[in-house]
């Protein structure tokens, strides 16, 4: 066995014991970290396979802005976890034969569809060479060459789709109070209080109406 089998044993099984853990932690958070770290691994086994652009786009995507967006959330909504927990074993049985399809399905696939087999030989003839590229370059040829008009159809309709996100945030709402950061840090110390001198709304007692008034009080 060498190396790149090694890593991929170990890997694996990283993978697998956090994909467990996702479904059997007993905090969404920390499910929410185990999905982290499954991806990690997925994105390990993408390297081994050179397959570069998928394992960075995995780390990025899922990893850098889902699992955080997620995380988030969860950290956030402060879930009930016993609600979650009622009748979980009462659906364990149908459960358990779902995944054991799924299994079946899986490896079905993967040894009848995948046969094991040699690699063709590459033939070439005389004056002919083979130039190695990564597939991170062939899909970038690929995207700006062939397929580069869907590619900005594609981008001009998520721009659309981020324009009309943020337009619809942004939009005046009425009964909302909202302080503006810029006025805040524009205003004066003068601006900040304001003194204002009102009239006596009644008149002023004499001393001794004053002082028969506070010893009645005091009784």
């Amino acid at each position: 066995m060498d190396v790149k089998t090694g890593l991929f044993y170990v890997f694996a099984t990283v993978l697998l014991l956090a994909a467990f853990r996702v479904i059997t932690a007993r905090n969404p958070v920390h499910s929410v970290l185990f999905l982290v770290l499954a991806f990690f691994q997925a994105s390990m086994i993408w390297m081994l396979l050179e397959a570069e652009f998928l394992a960075i786009a995995l780390v990025l995507v899922y990893v850098g802005a889902v699992m955080v967006l997620f995380l988030f959330v969860v950290m956030m909504l402060d879930i009930n976890l016993d609600g979650v927990r009622q009748g979980f074993w009462n659906q364990f049985p149908m459960a358990a034969v779902v995944g054991l399809v799924i299994v079946v399905e899986m490896s079905a696939v993967l040894l009848v569809g995948f046969p094991i087999s040699q690699a063709p030989a590459v033939m070439t003839g005389l004056g002919q060479t083979i130039v190695e590229t990564s597939n991170t370059k062939a899909l970038g040829v690929l995207m700006y060459t062939h397929y580069l008009y869907p590619f900005e159809v594609a981008a001009a309709i998520l721009l659309v789709g981020m324009i009309a996100a943020i337009a619809l945030t942004l939009r005046h709402r009425k009964h909302v109070k909202a302080v503006s950061p810029a006025e805040q840090v524009r205003v004066k110390w003068a601006e900040r209080l304001t003194v204002v001198k009102l009239d006596a709304t009644q008149p002023a007692a004499s001393a001794p109406a004053a002082q028969a008034t506070l010893e009645e009080k005091k009784a």
